[in-house]
C-alpha cells in the first residue's frame, strides 16, 4: 500500500518543538511519518521558517537551533525548490490571493502533488478551503 503524501507548513512543524495549541495533533503527523504511514513533502523555505519561529519564541539556545536544523535535516522529508512549475503556480497565487510568496509556496505545492497542506493558518484555510486542512482535521 502506497504511503499518503501530504504538505506541511511551519505552522505544524513548530508544534513539534512548542507546546502549542493543536501540539499534540502535529505530534501524531510526526509519529504517522516516522512510522511511514504517511510520506511528508515541503517547500525548502520551511526549515528556516521554522528556525525562525523557534528562535523568535525565546525557548531555545544558538546550539538547540542547531541540533534542531541538524534534526530537521535528518528527517529526510521531500523537499521541493521554488523552480520551474512551481516557482510559477506560487507567484500566481500570490498576486491572485494576496499573500506572501511564502505562504503560496505550500498552497502551490500540494496542488502540484494532488494532496492537501495541513495548516494551523486561519488564513490559510479561509483562503484556500480545497486546498488545506487544520491540523485538527488529521486523523
Amino acid at each position: 500500500m502506497e504511503e499518503t503524501k501530504i504538505v506541511l507548513d511551519a505552522s505544524i512543524i513548530v508544534k513539534w518543538f512548542l507546546k502549542e495549541l493543536y501540539s499534540e495533533e502535529a505530534i501524531r503527523i510526526r509519529n504517522d511519518y516516522v512510522q511511514r504511514k504517511i510520506s511528508i513533502a515541503i517547500p525548502s523555505l520551511l526549515i528556516y521558517e521554522v528556525l525562525n519561529a523557534l528562535k523568535y519564541s525565546g525557548v531555545y539556545s544558538e546550539e538547540e537551533l542547531k541540533e534542531i536544523c541538524s534534526a530537521l535535516n535528518k528527517y529526510g522529508f521531500e523537499i521541493h525548490d521554488l523552480e520551474e512549475d512551481l516557482k510559477d503556480k506560487a507567484i500566481t497565487i500570490t498576486y491572485k490571493y494576496n499573500v506572501t510568496v511564502y505562504d503560496a509556496s505550500y498552497i502551490a505545492l500540494a496542488m502540484k502533488l494532488k494532496t492537501v497542506l495541513y495548516t494551523a493558518d486561519n488564513e490559510l484555510l479561509e483562503r484556500f478551503p480545497k486546498v488545506a486542512r487544520h491540523v485538527k482535521e488529521y486523523s
